[in-house]
């Protein structure tokens, strides 16, 4: 019985790889447009900023209800990140245009 098993599951391990040779023969790479990689390398800056603060805060022993108020709508801390991950390619941009 378990040999039927194995032989069944190597059967359909076969089928699959060729199912989809078959159908990556046909499809086209998708293309991404400028607004979709710019959305998320902004979102992944911001991601990686967001989690330093909260890695520091948490290092710093900062008390959590110190800078996340329930009040808001947007966690102040998930705010700031993206801010900053808006504003990091002009000020890098006036950076080098100071030193030089």
């Amino acid at each position: 019985m378990q040999t039927l098993g194995l032989f069944c599951l190597g059967l359909g391990i076969i089928a699959s790889i060729r199912s989809r040779a078959y159908l990556k023969m046909w499809r086209s790479e998708p293309k991404q447009s400028l607004l979709s990689s710019s959305i998320t390398q902004l979102v992944g800056t911001a991601g990686g900023i967001y989690l330093s603060f909260e890695l520091l805060f948490s290092f710093l022993k900062i008390p959590e209800h110190w800078w996340n108020e329930t009040e808001f709508i947007v966690e102040p801390l998930a705010l700031v990140s993206l801010v900053l991950a808006i504003i990091q390619p002009f000020v890098i941009r006036a950076w080098l245009k100071i030193r030089k």
